[in-house]
């Protein structure tokens, strides 16, 4: 199948599936998660993680699992945390994954939680490292937010970094929310309660970018055509590779042939 017909074909593909998501919006789970940098490793060590938050779709209902409330609850203090800290982070993704256990058949909305290096498999790794068992989610129950909104939109729809731009654009609250970069110092600075805050709001942006996508309301750079792509030539891709229908408008054209010669 040709380029043109395929790009028709994944958007509205990803149209049906945001449609999917609000229609089950009580079975939508809203993840984003901080942690150490995963860049400059040399030892190959795995990033520690710092925070969880997964926010309900339908209700807004936020749950976090955070290090620094596990050292709390355990009695450590903030100056004792760091000399725990592996044995406070299995406590935490122990609690996650709990959580996970109960939500399996939810469906679970990210952005760009896709590798080992940051994301699903990432935060696995991480709990089987600690001696840990990870609760698997199907793939089938992840949705990349990210991906959803390149097939909806085109590839040129906002410019990297994709998610603090649709943030400006779209005037979306941006308090206590920390790039990437920022995270890193962050974590490097042992400054654990601000990438909680950090983690929190972006599961409350993922949830304002993906109600606005899902009512039209979602301002991007996408012109008509990086949305719509070209019909025309996806139609005649379409004819061209598909025999049936090939047939079906030349016997179109041949009759219409002949009426009109008999006219």
């Amino acid at each position: 199948m040709g380029q043109a017909w395929n790009k028709v074909k994944k958007r509205k593909q990803a149209k049906a599936k945001l449609s999917e998501l609000m229609d089950k919006a009580d079975q939508v789970i809203i993840i984003h998660y901080s942690c150490e940098s995963f860049y400059d490793r040399p030892d190959g060590s795995s990033p520690r993680i710092t925070s969880i938050a997964v926010r309900d779709l339908e209700s807004g209902q936020t749950t976090s699992f955070s290090i620094h409330q596990v050292a709390e609850r355990n009695g450590y203090s903030a100056s004792a945390l760091e000399q725990h800290y592996n044995d406070l982070e299995k406590m935490m993704l122990d609690e996650f994954y709990d959580y996970v256990r109960i939500h399996s058949s939810h469906f679970w909305l990210h952005w760009n939680m896709r590798d080992i290096n940051y994301g699903f498999p990432a935060i696995a790794h991480r709990h089987k490292v600690l001696k840990g068992n990870p609760e698997e989610i199907a793939e089938t129950k992840l949705v990349d937010l990210s991906r959803l909104l390149v097939s909806i939109y085109g590839d040129n729809y906002i410019p990297h970094t994709r998610l603090t731009n649709l943030i400006d654009k779209n005037s979306i609250s941006n308090k206590d929310f920390l790039a990437g970069k920022d995270e890193a110092e962050a974590f490097d600075k042992k400054q654990y309660v601000k990438l909680h805050q950090s983690t929190l709001r972006k599961v409350d942006v993922l949830s304002n970018i993906v109600e606005l996508a899902a009512n039209g309301s979602l301002k991007t750079n996408s012109k008509k055509k990086d949305i719509y792509g070209n019909y025309f030539v996806a139609f005649a891709e379409l004819i061209k590779e598909n025999p049936v229908i090939s047939g079906v408008i030349a016997s179109i054209g041949f009759v219409s042939a002949v009426i009109s010669f008999f006219k």
